[in-house]
């Protein structure tokens, strides 16, 4: 549990701006749980559904690249790998996507290197 007085001045900023934060992440769908008392806090719960995923460009581009390679392990996963970077490129910008499929040539379509026997 994170205290509020310690997430405000972690985050720098007033201990209303947290409670508000907190308010705007529950609108979200985020499960976040307020425990009252000296040792309470709040606390990200686990949740029955998956909350909206809010990735910076790097992070969404890594995701990306991992969900292709991911459509050719062989693990069975394939297919969910697939509909799930389907999913991701939809909602990347132009100039990510670009990036991502630039990152598929090298990573993804490169041949591997065997080491000489």
């Amino acid at each position: 549990d994170w205290p509020g007085a310690l997430l405000a001045e972690r985050l720098d900023v007033s201990p209303r701006t947290v409670r508000r934060d907190v308010d705007r992440l529950r609108e979200l769908g985020y499960p976040v749980v307020a425990m009252k008392g000296p040792d309470g806090g709040y606390r990200l719960d686990a949740g029955t559904e998956l909350p909206p995923l809010l990735f910076d460009d790097e992070q969404a581009v890594a995701l990306a690249v991992a969900l292709q390679i991911a459509t050719t392990t062989g693990a069975g996963i394939e297919e969910a790998a697939a509909r799930a970077l389907n999913t991701v490129r939809q909602v990347l910008p132009a100039r990510l996507r670009h990036r991502v499929d630039t990152l598929r040539v090298t990573a993804v379509d490169r041949p591997a290197i065997r080491p000489e026997p």
